[in-house]
């Protein structure tokens, strides 16, 4: 079971940028990170209208001298005080994460950022490097890694349950923006805007989720990939709402990809499957407590979170909050993400790098690979859907 003792001594102190009234991404990071009292909320700016934003924090029980209205005045400010934050989370648009995470990382503060972490690799990169010259560290929020399944199918590949992988088909395909919803949605306009969204749309906004989920389960590097994207309403364009990726994977493994947002009908239909030589897993995010696991020659059979036959020694498959057959979701996963963030942000202020080493959470290496996804596959859907190499 999950361990509820661990603490500090004192909570690490903690802001938002971004991530105001009616945020529903805000609320997600702010009842993830202080779940567990491993952080406290004491700053924000959570909204560019001052005003909004001091009525706001005040209402989260932020003093409203410590709600400003910028980054840049809050990571000033802050860094005056005696008490000021130590870490800082980013729920903003696509376009400010890159200018954002710079500035926290250089007022020497922990980052957690929503992902795509830049447009560029290079900028990534640029922020990995700033990250290690001050021993900050960088936290990307890919919220589904933190459910136990995702850790025991792992755990599963790693230990040679499912034999040699040969294939692994990723899927992210919901179907709630089948029609231009975003003439009266201002959260899904900027989504589709390439100056605020970047190069892609339901690749960088979801397809990566999945692809990261492909990672942290197979270890898997792609070696090539060839992708098509679709505009299927036309105002979205270049911007796609529907993708198709082939990859090669270095070993001899294949996997396919589809990102949707216009999958009519259909809510998230985020799965993963893993065909290995001997056995195959999948997993859905709509039921994250079970995982499939089909053995050839064998009746299927469904793995049940919580339970005693999964491998309770490894890293994150006990990280359970609540008995088996207990619904555990979303927000669990979240919680179990934040605080890994804080154990890795508790092991950096010590300087411990053997213990930062040691711990498994979703880095500014999955940030970056994330972007290179995104990249390559606009390379190669703008080639007319050709082969181009991964790195």
């Amino acid at each position: 079971m999950f361990n509820e003792e661990r603490h500090f001594e004192q909570p690490i102190r903690w802001a938002m940028v971004g991530g105001g009234r009616g945020s529903q991404i805000g609320y997600s990071h702010r009842n993830a990170a202080t779940r567990d009292g491993l952080f406290k909320l004491v700053a924000g700016a959570f909204d560019l209208d001052p005003q909004r934003c001091r009525d706001f924090g005040e209402n989260l029980g932020v003093d409203g001298n410590r709600c400003y209205a910028s980054y840049k005045e809050m990571f000033e400010q802050e860094a005056q005080r005696e008490d000021g934050i130590q870490a800082v989370s980013i729920a903003t648009p696509n376009s400010t994460h890159y200018e954002i995470c710079k500035a926290a990382l250089e007022a020497n503060l922990h980052v957690v950022c929503e992902k795509p972490i830049t447009f560029t690799t290079e900028e990534a990169e640029e922020l990995k490097l700033i990250a290690a010259e001050r021993n900050r560290v960088i936290g990307v929020m890919y919220g589904y890694t933190g459910f136990p399944m995702v850790q025991q199918a792992r755990e599963m590949v790693k230990r040679g349950d499912l034999g040699e992988i040969r294939v692994v088909n990723m899927q992210f395909a919901h179907g709630f923006h089948n029609e231009e919803y975003e003439k009266n949605d201002p959260g899904l306009k900027w989504r589709v805007s390439p100056e605020v969204s970047g190069p892609t749309y339901v690749l960088g906004d979801i397809g990566t989720h999945a692809f990261y989920l492909s990672e942290v389960m197979t270890g898997l590097e792609i070696d090539r990939l060839a992708c098509m994207r679709q505009s299927f309403i036309e105002s979205r364009a270049p911007l796609e709402d529907n993708a198709h990726i082939m990859m090669q994977f270095k070993g001899g493994a294949v996997g396919t990809l589809w990102a949707s947002a216009v999958n009519a009908g259909s809510m998230h239909q985020q799965k993963i499957r893993i065909v290995g030589s001997k056995a195959s897993i999948e997993w859905w995010d709509e039921y994250p407590n079970q995982l499939r696991y089909e053995v050839q020659g064998e009746a299927p059979r469904v793995l049940e979170r919580g339970m005693g036959y999964l491998y309770q020694d490894a890293e994150g498959v006990a990280s359970n909050r609540v008995g088996g057959g207990h619904a555990e979701g979303y927000f669990e996963s979240w919680a179990n993400l934040y605080h890994r963030f804080a154990m890795a942000f508790d092991a950096a202020n010590r300087d411990d790098q053997a213990a930062l080493a040691d711990i498994w959470f979703p880095g500014i290496d999955a940030g970056i690979e994330g972007v290179r996804l995104c990249e390559k596959c606009v390379e190669s859907a703008d080639q007319g859907a050709a082969w181009v190499e991964y790195k």
